[in-house]
Protein backbone atom coordinates (compact mmCIF):
# COMPACT_ATOMS: atom_id res chain seq x y z
CA UNK A 1 0.00 0.00 0.00
CA UNK A 2 1.09 3.50 -0.99
CA UNK A 3 1.44 5.93 2.13
CA UNK A 4 3.22 8.87 3.39
CA UNK A 5 2.88 7.75 6.97
CA UNK A 6 4.91 4.36 8.15
CA UNK A 7 4.40 1.56 10.75
CA UNK A 8 4.71 4.28 13.50
CA UNK A 9 2.38 6.45 11.95
CA UNK A 10 5.29 9.76 11.11
CA UNK A 11 5.57 10.95 7.62
CA UNK A 12 7.69 9.65 5.09
CA UNK A 13 8.48 9.22 1.27
CA UNK A 14 6.53 6.40 -0.43
CA UNK A 15 9.35 3.64 -1.73
CA UNK A 16 8.08 3.66 -5.58
CA UNK A 17 11.13 0.97 -6.48
CA UNK A 18 8.76 -1.42 -6.70
CA UNK A 19 6.42 -0.26 -9.26
CA UNK A 20 7.06 -0.34 -13.05
CA UNK A 21 8.17 2.38 -15.53
CA UNK A 22 5.40 3.68 -17.53
CA UNK A 23 4.47 6.53 -19.57
CA UNK A 24 2.80 9.31 -17.09
CA UNK A 25 1.62 13.08 -18.13
CA UNK A 26 -0.90 15.55 -15.96
CA UNK A 27 -2.49 18.50 -17.27
CA UNK A 28 -3.23 21.08 -14.28
CA UNK A 29 -4.48 24.47 -14.91
CA UNK A 30 -4.67 27.84 -13.13
CA UNK A 31 -6.73 31.57 -13.87
CA UNK A 32 -5.52 34.48 -13.07
CA UNK A 33 -8.19 37.37 -13.21
CA UNK A 34 -7.37 40.93 -13.74
CA UNK A 35 -8.37 44.56 -14.20
CA UNK A 36 -9.12 44.74 -18.41
CA UNK A 37 -6.61 47.20 -18.53
CA UNK A 38 -4.50 44.69 -17.10
CA UNK A 39 -4.96 41.80 -19.49
CA UNK A 40 -5.03 44.67 -22.64
CA UNK A 41 -1.13 45.95 -21.83
CA UNK A 42 0.38 42.47 -21.43
CA UNK A 43 -1.34 41.04 -24.74
CA UNK A 44 -0.22 44.06 -26.67
CA UNK A 45 3.30 43.74 -25.12
CA UNK A 46 3.12 47.05 -23.76
CA UNK A 47 4.18 45.91 -19.54
CA UNK A 48 7.08 48.07 -18.20
CA UNK A 49 8.70 44.76 -17.06
CA UNK A 50 8.40 43.07 -20.76
CA UNK A 51 6.69 40.02 -22.15
CA UNK A 52 4.60 38.82 -19.25
CA UNK A 53 3.80 35.29 -20.72
CA UNK A 54 7.10 34.64 -21.63
CA UNK A 55 8.56 35.09 -18.17
CA UNK A 56 5.49 33.07 -16.79
CA UNK A 57 5.98 29.98 -19.13
CA UNK A 58 10.25 30.21 -17.91
CA UNK A 59 9.05 30.33 -14.37
CA UNK A 60 6.61 27.15 -14.33
CA UNK A 61 8.64 25.32 -16.43
CA UNK A 62 11.38 25.71 -14.04
CA UNK A 63 9.19 25.35 -10.64
CA UNK A 64 8.24 21.85 -12.21
CA UNK A 65 11.98 20.83 -12.49
CA UNK A 66 11.80 21.96 -8.83
CA UNK A 67 8.81 20.37 -7.31
CA UNK A 68 10.76 18.05 -5.14
CA UNK A 69 12.61 20.97 -3.53
CA UNK A 70 9.31 22.66 -2.72
CA UNK A 71 6.96 19.87 -1.93
CA UNK A 72 7.54 17.28 1.26
CA UNK A 73 8.23 14.43 0.30
CA UNK A 74 7.59 14.84 -3.91
CA UNK A 75 10.05 12.03 -5.59
CA UNK A 76 12.69 14.30 -7.46
CA UNK A 77 11.99 12.95 -11.30
CA UNK A 78 13.36 13.54 -14.65
CA UNK A 79 11.23 15.48 -16.95
CA UNK A 80 10.64 14.17 -20.16
CA UNK A 81 8.72 17.08 -21.30
CA UNK A 82 7.25 20.40 -19.80
CA UNK A 83 4.72 22.48 -21.49
CA UNK A 84 3.24 25.94 -20.26
CA UNK A 85 0.46 27.82 -22.69
CA UNK A 86 -0.68 30.88 -21.53
CA UNK A 87 -4.00 32.31 -22.86
CA UNK A 88 -5.90 35.42 -22.57
CA UNK A 89 -9.62 34.15 -21.83
CA UNK A 90 -12.14 37.34 -22.28
CA UNK A 91 -11.09 40.43 -21.54
CA UNK A 92 -9.90 40.33 -17.55
CA UNK A 93 -8.08 36.97 -17.09
CA UNK A 94 -5.16 34.52 -18.31
CA UNK A 95 -5.43 30.56 -18.29
CA UNK A 96 -2.56 28.32 -17.86
CA UNK A 97 -2.08 25.24 -18.79
CA UNK A 98 0.70 23.04 -17.54
CA UNK A 99 1.61 19.73 -18.66
CA UNK A 100 4.14 17.19 -17.72
CA UNK A 101 5.44 13.95 -19.22
CA UNK A 102 7.76 11.30 -18.16
CA UNK A 103 8.67 7.25 -18.33
CA UNK A 104 8.69 6.89 -14.34
CA UNK A 105 7.50 5.13 -11.40
CA UNK A 106 5.74 7.93 -10.03
CA UNK A 107 3.12 10.68 -11.32
CA UNK A 108 3.77 14.23 -12.51
CA UNK A 109 0.15 15.93 -11.08
CA UNK A 110 2.38 17.82 -8.35
CA UNK A 111 5.20 18.87 -10.89
CA UNK A 112 2.03 19.93 -13.27
CA UNK A 113 -0.05 21.82 -10.50
CA UNK A 114 3.38 23.50 -9.47
CA UNK A 115 4.05 24.39 -12.80
CA UNK A 116 0.27 26.35 -13.05
CA UNK A 117 0.88 27.76 -9.65
CA UNK A 118 4.00 29.02 -10.41
CA UNK A 119 3.20 30.94 -13.70
CA UNK A 120 -0.05 32.50 -12.05
CA UNK A 121 2.28 33.68 -9.11
CA UNK A 122 4.98 35.42 -11.89
CA UNK A 123 1.68 36.97 -13.48
CA UNK A 124 0.87 38.37 -10.35
CA UNK A 125 4.55 39.53 -9.46
CA UNK A 126 4.90 41.15 -12.37
CA UNK A 127 1.30 42.99 -13.16
CA UNK A 128 1.36 44.08 -9.20
CA UNK A 129 2.00 47.41 -9.40
CA UNK A 130 -0.52 48.21 -11.63
CA UNK A 131 -2.94 45.42 -10.63
CA UNK A 132 -2.71 44.58 -6.99
CA UNK A 133 -5.81 43.20 -7.19
CA UNK A 134 -5.49 40.59 -9.15
CA UNK A 135 -6.90 36.90 -8.35
CA UNK A 136 -5.41 34.24 -8.68
CA UNK A 137 -7.95 30.83 -8.77
CA UNK A 138 -8.88 27.47 -10.13
CA UNK A 139 -5.74 25.72 -9.49
CA UNK A 140 -6.87 22.12 -10.23
CA UNK A 141 -5.59 18.84 -12.04
CA UNK A 142 -7.00 18.47 -15.43
CA UNK A 143 -6.10 15.09 -16.05
CA UNK A 144 -3.65 12.07 -15.57
CA UNK A 145 -2.88 9.47 -17.52
CA UNK A 146 -0.88 6.54 -17.06
CA UNK A 147 0.35 4.60 -13.62
CA UNK A 148 -1.56 1.71 -11.30
CA UNK A 149 -4.09 4.49 -10.76
CA UNK A 150 -5.00 4.87 -14.31
CA UNK A 151 -7.00 7.44 -16.35
CA UNK A 152 -8.13 10.95 -14.50
CA UNK A 153 -10.00 13.45 -16.03
CA UNK A 154 -11.98 16.39 -14.17
CA UNK A 155 -15.64 16.03 -14.33
CA UNK A 156 -15.69 12.36 -14.96
CA UNK A 157 -15.66 11.70 -10.91
CA UNK A 158 -19.31 10.59 -11.01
Amino acid sequence: MLTHLDSQGRANMVDVSDKALTVREAVAEARVRMRPQTLQMIVEGEHPKGDVFAVARIAGIQAAKKTADLIPLCHPLMLSSVKVELTAEGDDAVRIRARCKLSGQTGVEMEALTAASVAALTIYDMCKAVDRGMIIESVRLLEKLGGKSGHYKAGDEQ
